[in-house]
């Protein structure tokens, strides 16, 4: 699994700066498209790292349609999510988290798009091996239908894999976005 994530994260990286902007752009075209901002009002999303999806159009798009927008904050082994501000620091992965802002749980949010560095038809999702998604989404894997956070992996096409092997701790998503599908 270390070498699959190194791979791809390796591809995730070499994306050149005009595509990635095409990439973002194509990816709020298809979360519009399937309305998967409907009926919410509260998101949490995530400022690109390490190669990962741009997200700067959702992003401003989310704020001007009068969106509360989130961003993870690490707390200990879980997140908590913060209010995107416009004052911020590094955590200590080097990711820009806002500040003075109250944290808010993930039970909290009506929609939780993450990163992801890997996924596969089926919507497993391969995340950076940290399983801190995994630990603060715990209680979705207790409750057998729930209704938020509904949760949605981007990333760009070429993070798909043939077949990934869930883990007993793994909390599935309801989709994946990328620039031209959508998984669900």
């Amino acid at each position: 699994m270390k070498e699959l994530r190194k791979e791809l994260r390796k591809i995730r990286r070499s994306i050149d700066q005009p595509s990635r902007k095409k990439f973002g752009r194509q990816l709020l075209y298809q979360c519009q498209k399937r309305a998967i901002f409907r009926n919410a009002k509260h998101i949490a999303i995530f400022i690109p790292n390490d190669g990962e999806i741009e997200t700067a159009d959702t992003i401003k798009f989310l704020l001007k349609q009068g969106y509360f927008v989130y961003l993870p904050i690490l707390a200990g082994e879980k997140l908590k999510f913060a209010k995107m501000g416009k004052l911020f620091k590094k955590n200590r992965f080097g990711i820009e988290e806002p500040i003075f802002s109250p944290l808010q749980g993930a039970h909290r949010m009506d929609i939780i798009l993450m990163p992801l560095v890997g996924f596969d038809k089926h919507k497993n999702r391969l995340g950076m091996g940290g399983g801190f998604y995994d630990k603060t989404l715990s209680f979705h894997n207790k409750i057998k239908k729930f209704r938020v956070p509904k949760l949605f992996g981007l990333a760009f096409d070429s993070q798909e894999i043939d077949l990934l092997t869930a883990q007993p701790w793994d909390v599935p998503v309801d989709g994946i976005v990328t620039p031209t599908r959508f998984i669900r």
